[in-house]
């Protein structure tokens, strides 16, 4: 099988000739900007740049040599962007190790040690980088005094957001005249020149775009106390969203493979909101969101969502959401056996191969290896399993214990060669 086959069977329920496996097709299944520099080290490929793409999260886009070395089968069709030299620029990361940002990105060290951006007039800080840090942290919140009485400026707030305005790539192109014909291009150049199955990352978050915007504290609240505001302002993203999901699925709908969504809507205890509320505020919006694209690509939908969903995931996946990531499975309710045995026939699992936080980044590589192998027989019967870490990989993770985990896999792969 070629990756994208191998890829597309295990969406389908149909177990391919091994566990297919993801590193950095998403930024949620990817690597640490340091732990990537480690890792080269480790492996004698000091040749290789470390270029942080995803700035926010600091995390590192892997070389194509080193996604074929540990068996990657899937591309977010943003690395396709990005992909010269004069595109980046030397930083150094927190740990004092070379890197390189795109050159968009430019944040402002201050005297303290800490890395700021600031708005376009360079008064207000949008986020912040402490000293010694691995990751930005948003520090605007937009509506976090209430909600505006109109929505004629939320695309401009939006911007002044983070997770927006330092979007990863290909997103970091979108404001270029031609970057729909730029995004079709370099997809089309990828489905040529790789087997492997390609991703589109699309947010359309609706709870966290709540969040964002309102701030955590706030937005909870609203949920049970201002539902009115908060159906308007979901009403409002849900235009925007549908209206980047047109221009996605007429731009690449016939070629990508997966579309990304994002929504986290767990935490280690439990849902970040009742069953009830979900059904009521986003279950119906997710499924449009969800109905588009079926209608409109062949794409399968994906979503991250961390922490403990096992409660909402009937709804899930009754609103159309095919795939699940990062399956946090050291939360309430999220043990491996039961997500297979519950929800293994109606949807795939992208993760949950191995705990990063716990065992990935602490435990020896004999742990590590039988980790590994107990999930990958858990998850893998029957098909719809990706092999991914639950979440990043961090940057305390030894390159030792990363190439352990791969070994793992490819032991496991070796030993239960599947369908054809």
């Amino acid at each position: 099988m070629t990756s994208r086959e191998r890829v597309l069977a295990a969406i389908n329920h149909r177990e391919p000739d091994r566990v297919p496996l993801d590193l950095s097709a998403t930024p949620s299944s990817g690597i640490s900007a340091i732990a990537y520099s480690n890792l080269l080290n480790h492996i004698g490929r000091t040749d290789l740049p470390v270029r942080i793409y995803d700035v926010v999260q600091q995390l590192a886009q892997p070389d194509m040599s080193v996604l074929d070395m540990v068996g990657a089968d899937v591309l977010d069709i943003g690395q396709s962007f990005n992909e010269t030299a004069a595109d980046w620029y030397a930083i150094t990361l927190a740990n004092g190790a070379p890197a390189r940002y795109p050159v968009w990105y430019r944040p402002v060290q201050q005297p303290d040690g800490s890395f700021l951006t600031f708005d376009n007039n360079g008064t207000r800080v949008l986020s912040k980088m402490p000293l010694r840090a691995t990751f930005f942290d948003q520090m605007y919140f937009p509506y976090s005094d209430g909600y505006p009485s109109e929505y004629a400026e939320l695309d401009a707030e939006m911007n002044r957001v983070m997770w927006a305005r330092h979007a990863h790539s290909p997103w970091d192109h979108a404001g270029e005249p031609d970057f729909w014909e730029q995004l079709r291009t370099r997809a089309l150049h990828l489905r040529a020149t790789t087997d492997k199955a390609l991703l589109v990352v699309c947010g359309c978050n609706l709870f966290e775009w709540g969040t964002f915007l309102r701030r955590m504290d706030n937005f909870l609240t609203d949920l049970l106390c201002d539902q009115y505001n908060v159906e308007k302002l979901l009403d409002q993203l849900m235009i925007r969203h549908l209206a980047t999901l047109e221009k996605v699925c007429a731009a690449v709908g016939d070629i990508v493979d997966i579309i990304r969504f994002g929504d986290d809507l767990g935490m280690t205890t439990g849902p970040l909101m009742s069953p009830d509320i979900y059904r009521q505020l986003f279950q119906p919006r997710h499924k449009i969101l969800c109905d588009y694209v079926r209608s409109h690509s062949a794409m399968h939908t994906f979503i991250h969502s961390c922490g403990s969903i096992s409660l909402l995931m009937p709804d899930m996946i009754d609103a159309g959401i095919e795939i699940f990531n990062p399956v946090q499975t050291n939360a309430y309710a999220m043990d491996p056996a039961f997500l297979k045995r519950e929800f293994g026939a109606a949807c795939t699992f992208w993760g949950g191969g191995i705990e990063t936080a716990g065992m990935l980044n602490v435990g020896s590589p004999e742990r590590i290896r039988a980790q590994v192998l107990e999930r990958m027989e858990i998850f893998s019967k029957g098909g719809g399993f990706v092999f991914n870490t639950v979440h990043n990989i961090l940057p305390d993770v030894p390159p030792q214990n990363i190439i352990a985990m791969y070994d793992a896999v490819k032991g496991f792969n070796t030993t239960h060669t599947q369908g054809t």
